[in-house]
């Protein structure tokens, strides 16, 4: 795109997404989409919860400055980056966190941390929070749909790279910047996504920080911004853009996922909370699994396990396979379908618990992952519709066949709010919270929206 052909003011996608965030009232926000930020914000604070005492969480926190800004669960304030990036991590660490239907990305661990942070640290209202974490999740769903497993195919991570961009649009929104400085930040932010997928080979830690380092990066985007710093408005569209840079380029960006439809159509009524506390498309499999488990398999006697799976979840969740058959880190278990399987199977569950040391290790759980492998299926949805589909093989010769057309907890089968407070309260006592102030927390996140700032979230500096 020559300067000749750069759009008119106004035009282009990064300006015309700034138009509608500058203009959204929080009371235009529908009810259900009110109620998915709602969700958000309790699962992101559970699990901040139950990740804080871990080593990698520790690791972050020692990393930063102190401030006046409330790290859920951490007993010190932090400046807001600080607290955006510890929560960020924690909130997305276990792999427990919500995701999008139609391709994967995680905006609750990048969008809720950024909203608090910016608002604890501007005294900001309850309805900038409710703004902020809207819009926010609207831009990191849409771009997710622009070129979907283009990022992926690139190398990147999409949660990191494009969760920039919703961190910016939230910050944006709760700081309560103009339609100028909005477009600004957000191609400021352009200059601020990163976040490689390396962390897969060995299952290191680098992926648990994505979130976090994506919400102090649109922190820094927006206020760089409100200080009249400028950013290229065709940040998204443009010859040497954010899609031409971080995208396989044999798909094609459709940069109408951005600005069609906005606020009459919520990508994020998509949003989808984990019932496991895995990779996204190794859930559908973990309910096959359970399945079997619940019917009374026998997994000692079972001879091979094939699965039906999409292409593209191949590079990330089932190669190389003796990783995936024997994982070496507890993280990269989260991402081995093998293990996932196995752990359920054996188990009936694949929550926090599945992922321990221990457990890793267990000979019958790692027995029966080493007689699992996978078929690719030209059929399978991915990333439009995740499924599981098991083909078991027993010693006897017999066949058990269980198919999960599905994301459970997400728009087919959502987990109800009685499941997800349940969750809650789970994570909650994984990270050792006394009941009477994770009882707190949870009324503090019914009625965060209407509060005049988020002075309260000082009381859970514990």
């Amino acid at each position: 795109m020559s300067g000749a052909d750069l759009p008119p003011a106004g035009d282009a996608v990064a300006e015309q997404f700034a138009a509608w965030v500058a203009a959204l009232e929080p009371k235009a926000i529908p009810v259900d989409i009110r109620e998915k930020a709602a969700q958000s914000l309790l699962d992101v604070a559970g699990l901040c919860l139950a990740a804080r005492d871990l080593d990698y969480v520790q690791a972050v926190r020692a990393s930063t400055e102190s401030g006046g800004v409330t790290a859920i669960g951490h007993a010190s304030a932090l400046d807001m980056a600080g607290a955006a990036l510890v929560n960020g991590t924690a909130a997305h660490g276990e792999d427990y966190d919500d995701t999008l239907e139609g391709t994967p990305v995680h905006p609750g661990a990048v969008i809720i941390p950024t909203a608090l942070a910016a608002a604890e640290g501007r005294s900001r209202a309850g309805d900038d929070v409710l703004a902020g974490i809207c819009v926010g999740t609207e831009l990191l769903c849409r771009l997710a749909v622009v070129a979907p497993t283009a990022v992926h195919r690139a190398g990147f991570h999409p949660t990191a790279v494009l969760g920039t961009f919703g961190a910016t649009a939230t910050a944006a929104a709760t700081l309560g910047l103009d339609p100028v400085q909005t477009a600004n930040a957000l191609g400021i932010a352009g200059s601020m996504a990163s976040g490689i997928i390396e962390y897969l080979a060995e299952g290191t830690s680098t992926k648990r920080l994505h979130p976090g380092w994506a919400a102090q990066s649109g922190l820094k985007a927006a206020l760089l911004a409100q200080n009249d710093f400028d950013g290229p408005r065709t940040v998204f569209e443009g010859q040497h853009g954010f899609f031409f840079g971080f995208a396989d380029h044999s798909i094609t960006p459709d940069f109408g996922h951005l600005t069609d439809g906005l606020g009459e159509t919520w990508r994020m009524s998509g949003l989808a909370f984990k019932p496991y506390a895995c990779g996204t498309m190794c859930q559908p499999f973990v309910d096959c699994a359970i399945r079997l488990a619940a019917d009374g398999v026998d997994p000692d006697q079972v001879a091979d396990i094939v699965c039906k799976v999409g292409e593209g979840t191949v590079h990330r969740l089932w190669e190389p396979l003796a990783e995936k058959q024997k994982p070496t880190t507890r993280y990269s278990a989260k991402f081995s379908v093998p293990y996932c399987i196995a752990a359920g199977f054996v188990d009936g569950a694949a929550g926090l618990d599945q992922f321990s040391e221990s457990r890793i290790a267990d000979q019958k759980i790692l027995g029966l992952a080493a007689k699992i492998s996978y078929e690719i299926d030209p059929a399978n949805e991915y990333p439009a519709n995740y499924s599981g589909h098991l083909t078991v093989t027993m010693a006897d010769g017999s066949v058990h066949e269980v198919d999960q057309p599905h994301l459970r907890g997400g728009a087919k089968e959502p987990l109800e709010n009685k499941e997800l407070r349940a969750k809650y309260r789970a994570n909650a006592a994984v990270g050792d919270i006394p009941d009477d102030l994770a009882n707190a927390l949870e009324r503090w996140c019914e009625t965060a929206f209407e509060s005049p700032d988020m002075a309260g979230l000082a009381q859970f500096r514990i």
